[in-house]
């Protein structure tokens, strides 16, 4: 596991505390891998899951340290969603 994706890890757990998430989505940090986030926390993984976000390091980084809001990284292309939208609006308000 690249040491991006184990400080992200760590980011999202924090963020998400003990109440999880209600779904699964998986987070695609480019050349760096992919962390899965379901009603269990967030881990490193690389299954399916009901929506798939990708963004470069940098991006996933400032959406993490509340420099730029997931909706406007999607909006300007700097992140992209595959799969279940509602999802991925679950996601964001989990990140704010």
């Amino acid at each position: 596991m690249s040491e991006v994706v184990a400080e992200a890890v760590a980011q999202l757990n924090a963020k998400i505390g003990d109440a999880g998430f209600d779904g699964t989505a998986k987070f695609t940090i480019e050349d760096e891998g992919s962390i899965i986030i379901d009603a269990d926390g967030a881990r490193a993984g690389d299954e399916d899951a009901d929506v798939t976000l990708t963004a470069t390091t940098e991006v996933f980084k400032a959406i993490l340290d509340g420099e730029m809001n997931p909706t406007t990284a999607f909006m300007t292309n700097k992140l992209s969603v595959d799969g279940d939208m509602g999802q991925a609006m679950k996601l964001s308000g989990v990140l704010s």
